[in-house]
Formats: C-alpha cells, sequence, structure tokens
C-alpha cells in the first residue's frame, strides 16, 4: 500500500514538473505574440502618460444663454463660461486652433507645480535667456519655484518658462511632452505645445479656447499657489545670496480696474495677436473669459465680463 501511495504522489510530481515546463516553454516562445489590451485609448493609461496619474476630466456645458445686445469682439475666438451656473454665456469660434503666445505659461505652471523639484533650487543657465518678455535673470542664479511662477505671470518671463523647463527631470524635451501628455490626460484633442514660452519658431503650436477654458480651470482648482500668483498685482523678490532682487508688475491689467478680476494670463505675438484669459469673482459667481487673437484685448475683456454678469441677473460693478 505505502509503495502504491509513494507511486502515486510520484506520478503528480512529474506531472506537475511537466506542466511547469510547458508553461514556461509557452511563455517564452508565444507571449511576445500576445499583449493585454486596455480599454482605454494609449494617452488615458499611465505606462503611455505618466501625466493621467493626476487626471481631472471635465467637460463644459455648452448650452448658451443668450439676453440679446451681444458685444462685439473683433477676436478670432472668444469664450465666456460661468463656473459657477456651468454654461457657457458667450462663444465665437470656441474649438477653432489658434496660436495662443504666452497663454502656453498656465500649463507651464500647472507642470512646474506638479512636478516640484525636491530641493526647490532651479539653475539658470545661458540657454534659458531667451528674449521678448523676461524676468530679468541671469546665468548662474538660483531660485526656488515660487520665485520663478512670479516672474512666469506676471512679468510673462519667457526666461523663467526656459529655467522651469530645464530643470525637469529629463530637460526640456521631457517637460514640453509632459505639457502635451497633460492636455491629453485633460480631454483635449486640439492643443499643442512646442516650447514652455508661447514664442514662435519652434513648431505649429495652437489651442482653442474651449481648451484653454479647461486648463485654466484646472490650475484654479488644483493649485492654490497658481490662484495666489495670478491676483498679485506686483511682487518683491529680495536678493540673497543666491540670485539679486526682482521687482515684478503684472501685465493682466484688469487687476486694478475691474473689481473681482483674478488674474489670469496674457499673450501676444505677430502670429497669435492679442490674448487674453481672464478669471473674474464677482458677486457669488465665477467667470472665465478667453479671448484669441483680438485688436483690443482690454476692451473687449470689459465687455465680455459686463455682458456675462448680466446675464446672471447681476449689474456689473464701476470699472475704468
Amino acid at each position: 500500500m505505502r509503495k502504491f501511495l509513494n507511486f502515486g504522489l510520484s506520478v503528480y510530481v512529474l506531472v506537475a514538473i511537466v506542466c511547469i515546463i510547458l508553461i514556461n516553454y509557452f511563455f517564452t516562445t508565444y507571449s511576445r505574440n500576445f499583449q493585454v489590451l486596455s480599454p482605454l485609448p494609449d494617452f488615458l493609461t499611465y505606462f503611455k502618460n505618466s501625466q493621467v496619474a493626476t487626471i481631472n476630466l471635465w467637460l463644459p456645458e455648452f448650452i448658451s444663454k443668450q439676453i440679446g445686445n451681444e458685444p462685439y469682439i473683433t477676436a478670432k475666438s472668444a469664450l465666456a463660461y460661468d463656473l459657477t451656473s456651468n454654461k457657457i454665456i458667450y462663444s465665437k469660434n470656441p474649438k477653432e486652433k489658434l496660436p495662443m503666445a504666452s497663454l502656453t505659461k498656465i500649463m507651464t505652471a500647472i507642470i512646474s507645480l506638479e512636478n516640484p523639484k525636491k530641493d526647490d533650487k532651479y539653475i539658470v543657465s545661458q540657454k534659458d535667456l531667451v528674449g521678448e518678455d523676461v524676468m530679468g535673470l541671469s546665468s548662474g542664479e538660483n531660485l526656488t519655484l515660487n520665485e520663478l511662477l512670479y516672474g512666469l505671470i506676471l512679468t510673462s518671463g519667457n526666461d523663467s518658462a526656459e529655467t522651469l523647463a530645464s530643470n525637469f527631470d529629463g530637460g526640456r524635451p521631457v517637460f514640453i511632452k509632459a505639457m502635451n501628455d497633460k492636455a491629453k490626460a485633460l480631454g483635449l484633442s486640439d492643443t499643442n505645445f512646442t516650447n514652455p514660452t508661447g514664442l514662435e519658431g519652434d513648431g505649429f503650436q495652437h489651442t482653442t479656447a474651449y481648451d484653454l477654458l479647461i486648463i485654466t480651470k484646472y490650475a484654479l482648482s488644483k493649485f492654490p499657489a497658481f490662484n495666489d500668483v495670478i491676483s498679485t498685482f506686483d511682487y518683491n523678490i529680495y536678493q540673497t545670496a543666491n540670485h539679486k532682487a526682482y521687482y515684478l508688475e503684472n501685465q493682466t491689467n484688469l487687476l486694478t480696474s475691474y473689481p473681482g478680476v483674478k488674474g489670469v494670463k496674457t499673450g501676444y505675438t505677430p502670429e497669435a495677436g492679442l490674448c487674453l484669459v481672464t478669471y473674474l469673482d464677482y458677486n457669488g459667481h465665477k467667470i472665465v473669459s478667453i479671448l484669441l487673437n483680438s485688436d483690443n484685448r482690454r476692451g473687449e475683456m470689459k465687455e465680455l465680463l459686463d455682458y456675462s454678469l448680466k446675464s446672471q441677473g447681476i449689474k456689473p460693478p464701476p470699472h475704468i
């Protein structure tokens, strides 16, 4: 009986070994021909797009409420959206692809805030010192993320944007890839970034007023530091052993002239024209308004904000 049991156990062990060998052979020989298929598109899977780790899909409701007497807007594309009531107030070609100039820096801020350096030391290199609008950085200086964000937004510093990108883990190309991956993770298909500044010459960069609304709403809802920076009119960065002193003044000119305006960002290149994203928090309503390629962004933004409030039954505040 004992011999029979031993024989039976030996057979089971032999069968198990053979099965293991066969399974190993199968996977070694054939597994390269098979893959696990995800029901999600590649750009929404973490292994293909690391930015989905912070995915926050929000699609605005495009049901327009018109009140008549719409403002005349020269901008090629315009959009005013009430975040409080979740409805569109005004739109003109909201999904037309257009260059966005320094409105790009809203996404630059997002990527920088989501991926801060552990030591909070951002070294300025000579290649970061691009021209036109600048914070005024010098090669070799060492600044914090917070300091560079004020330079990025208030003075639309291209040198600040390039410094943030070059200090990213993997460098500037990986930073730009993260910008585009984040756009995809937000569900956007009509936005493309080729640099962290919005300057022309690096390729075909574009967005839409619709996409900018989603990007801006994400930044406003996700980062208190972003809200602090965009709502600041002027800011002093005091001299340290690592850098010189800076005085920065916000270019978003409605901050001090239209009560309730909290930023966000201006933009201009000859290709993009005058661009502006404005965030208004007034009388219980939070409104994001966008102009792309306007002849008069300041005047038209005031008209859009007035119109947006009136459409909610609110008397606009006195402004200049």
